[in-house]
């Protein structure tokens, strides 16, 4: 019974070792057998009243569990090597090619607006956009992404009621009601260190392509791309300076075979060639631009639209050249 299973996911246990008893006792069945005997070595009697706990919590928060094998799980997790074995989602999983943007938490200025400009330009393309809701660039790439009415799957590698960092607060309401918040982990289960390598496995899983921003010559992003290159995704980095240390990362990915890419218009134009052309552009009006700009409000009032949509509207002609962003004001395209 799918209740049996849950239990079996719920024993909040490192997902090796959960996979090792679900291998010595037959699957999911014997080991909720063996449990209901008291014959499981090493593990905490009292795993199947936090389980019970758990699924009442997940209920409160909104939470749903996904299985190895249900319809519902993503195909291309499912095809890597280590698979979760359950996914705890809130929202609804989205449908389409995921690029995971992915980076340091400790980013400048200058990363900050790449990732956030690759969200716009994926979210404009019609794509889904993947990360680790990290400081950094991994928030500033999901902000771009709902900022221009697009969707997004937010990987945590803790409890997904538990909002980490906590300033994320609206990035998790956001992505949980336009995409979805996915964790291997039950609700309640603190971020500790450990959790966030297996964590990243499921970001590269869940994508075609694997962006990475900034870099360090070590750290959770390269965790990412390094687990990518295992699961046969693309990989690319944004070159940097050769002597900056959060560039490091990224040019060392270059220079071991990661396409690199200039800018959002780049990413796009190299991104097709991967996941086919865009998706085609909502039916919306056009609009001459004059040469000395207009302001995104008044552009907005003589387009008749407003919130995601003329964000959208934006981003797709940014992405394309048709128009250039400069503060409030909004340019024909081109210098």
């Amino acid at each position: 019974m799918k209740s049996d299973r849950l239990a079996v996911a719920f024993f909040g246990l490192h997902p090796d070792r959960r996979r090792d008893l679900l291998a010595r006792h037959g699957g999911a069945g014997g080991l909720v057998a063996a449990v209901r005997r008291g014959r499981i070595e090493g593990l905490d009697p009292a795993a199947l009243t936090t389980a019970r706990q758990q699924s009442e919590a997940m209920e409160r928060c909104g939470v749903h569990p996904v299985f190895l094998g249900d319809a519902e799980y993503p195909v291309p997790l499912a095809a890597v090597a280590d698979p979760p074995d359950v996914l705890f989602v809130q929202g609804r999983l989205p449908i389409g090619p995921c690029v995971a943007v992915v980076g340091t938490r400790r980013s400048t200025a200058y990363g900050r607006g790449l990732a956030r400009a690759f969200g716009r330009a994926i979210a404009a393309a019609g794509w889904v956009l993947c990360s680790g809701l990290a400081r950094g660039i991994d928030g500033d790439a999901h902000r771009g992404t709902l900022d221009a009415g697009g969707v997004g799957v937010g990987v945590l590698g803790c409890g997904s009621d538990v909002v980490y960092p906590r300033e994320h607060d609206g990035l998790v309401s956001g992505l949980s009601t336009r995409g979805a918040i996915v964790t291997e982990y039950p609700p309640g289960t603190p971020p500790h260190g450990w959790r966030f390598p297996p964590r990243n496995r499921i970001i590269s899983g869940l994508s075609r392509v694997v962006v990475v921003v900034e870099a360090a010559a070590t750290g959770g992003a390269l965790v990412t791309a390094a687990r990518a290159a295992e699961q046969g995704r693309e990989v690319f980095a944004v070159p940097g300076d050769v002597d900056r240390e959060s560039s490091l990362g990224c040019n060392l990915l270059i220079r071991d075979g990661a396409i690199p890419v200039l800018g959002a218009a780049d990413l796009i134009e190299a991104l097709s060639l991967v996941l086919g052309p865009p998706a085609p552009m909502m039916v919306t009006p056009d609009h001459e631009i004059p040469a000395s700009g207009i302001s995104k409000d008044d552009l907005a009032v003589s387009l008749g639209l407003t919130g995601p949509a003329m964000l959208a509207w934006l981003g797709r002609r940014e992405v394309s050249g048709q128009v250039r962003i400069e503060g409030d004001q909004v340019f024909p395209g081109g210098r």
